[in-house]
């Protein structure tokens, strides 16, 4: 990859790039954090780039107006959910990163694994509440442990372990105070793995050790002690099979350029895919950029990589 990260370098010496970052959502930090070391990467790279806090439609008129090429560094709502996508799309700019229709997919949860499911490929069971099927919820039919997760929130904010009826009624209505659905999934105890894509490349999978009971919002970013494995300890027959079961998840909902899967093996070895997320953190801290490292990019190249894909995108559009 390296020559053709050179060959891409020399593009986008042509390009004026905008990096936007920051956005509305309850991911704000994390995407001000993650834009910031995208834009000093980019300077440092020797790229013409400036960044924005985008907060308004009126900011993306005015980085369409006046940049060729942006770099999402937008997490969460609005930014990830094909919102500021579809706008871009229309005003004929490149982006990195998903189009406007993965994207909106991908930020569903629960329409992510109606796809997944109606494909065949293993996600866990799940249940589908929202605020206006809350009276007709059977409360005791739901297996637990499970899993309540907001269906359009990341970075594993709206998310609860629940282990018996209490927990699961009072997670599903705290669920309920970040996104209008929400589901209720299977809990799966086994080994937790996140594979990123760049491109049609899978990069080295990591796998996530914590001593939470699951890599929560805390583990991800306040901790210190979540341990991370890469390259992941897995048989070389498993990770050809994971990597293959991760690029079809990834390229089934129509996701391009960058995005990083999430998957659980059981004890019996069974993969099950969780999520995909198609604008990854790149903080100091996300694992794209550990991934990345593994296999032999620097953070720099790593963006550039991002904006390389985007390029060829637009070339073939």
């Amino acid at each position: 990859m390296q020559s053709q990260i050179e060959a891409w370098r020399e593009l986008l010496a042509g390009e004026s790039i905008a990096v936007i970052y920051g956005g509305v959502s309850a991911e704000r930090e994390i995407s001000l954090r993650s834009g910031q070391a995208v834009l000093n990467a980019l300077k440092h790279e020797g790229l013409s780039v400036a960044g924005y806090d985008v907060q308004t439609l009126d900011d993306l008129v005015h980085i369409a107006q006046n940049h060729t090429l942006v770099f999402m560094a937008l997490h969460g709502r609005w930014g990830e959910d094909g919102q500021v996508q579809a706008v871009l799309q229309s005003l004929g700019v490149p982006f990195t990163g998903s189009g406007m229709a993965a994207s909106a997919l991908a930020m569903d949860k629960i329409r992510t694994k109606y796809v997944w499911q109606g494909a065949g490929l293993p996600t866990p069971h799940f249940q589908h509440i929202s605020a206006k099927n809350l009276d007709d919820v059977d409360w005791l039919s739901i297996p637990l442990p499970a899993m309540v997760k907001a269906s359009h929130e990341g970075s594993s904010i709206g998310l609860f372990k629940v282990n018996n009826l209490d927990e699961l009624q009072s997670g599903v209505y705290k669920a309920l105070t970040h996104d209008h659905e929400v589901l209720v999934e299977q809990w799966i105890a086994g080994r937790e793995f996140t594979f990123a894509i760049l491109g049609d490349t899978v990069l080295p999978a990591i796998e996530l050790r914590t001593q939470h009971d699951f890599y929560d919002y805390d583990a991800k970013y306040v901790s210190g002690d979540t341990q991370y494995l890469c390259p992941a300890d897995l048989k070389a027959s498993q990770l050809v099979a994971f990597n293959a079961l991760a690029l079809r998840a990834f390229n089934i909902l129509g996701a391009s350029g960058i995005g990083r899967i999430d998957l659980m093996l059981d004890e019996t070895q069974q993969p099950w895919l969780i999520e995909l997320n198609t604008l990854p953190g790149m903080t100091d801290m996300s694992l794209v950029p550990k991934a990345a490292e593994v296999f032999g990019l620097s953070y720099g190249e790593l963006c550039v990589a991002i904006l390389g894909q985007a390029l060829d995108a637009a070339d073939l559009a």
